[in-house]
């Protein structure tokens, strides 16, 4: 069974940062793209931020030039630095592991972590 275990959420104001990790088994890490996605109340489930297996990255909008995904392949975990945190970031984060072989689609999801941010 694939776990991946969230970590890091909390309640912050405007302008400060929050670090979401994400651990997996290393069979996961290795050969998955890794990403966070988030979910804010009566709103859909939309990507913020996504790194492959090789390390290419790709952010949303409204995130680029604040948000920071990275992988630590040794610990077998992913990152979410969030910087300049605005009210309109607050929400629920997945944590998501993707890959496509074989024509089939394989996406596994953490349990989410909350992120609040308000004054």
């Amino acid at each position: 069974q694939v776990q991946l275990v969230e970590s890091g959420g909390g309640y912050v104001q405007p302008g400060e940062s929050l670090r979401l990790s994400c651990a997996t088994s290393r069979t996961i890490f290795s050969i998955y793209a890794m990403g966070w996605y988030r979910q804010a109340p009566g709103k859909q489930r939309e990507l913020v931020a996504r790194i492959t297996n090789t390390g290419s990255t790709n952010y949303a909008d409204s995130v680029k030039g604040r948000f920071t995904i990275s992988r630590d392949n040794a610990k077998n975990t992913v990152y979410l630095q969030m910087n300049g945190l605005k009210p309109e970031d607050t929400a629920d984060y997945y944590c998501n592991a993707h890959r496509v072989a074989m024509a089939r689609e394989y996406n596994y999801w953490g349990q989410g972590t909350q992120v609040t941010v308000s004054s």
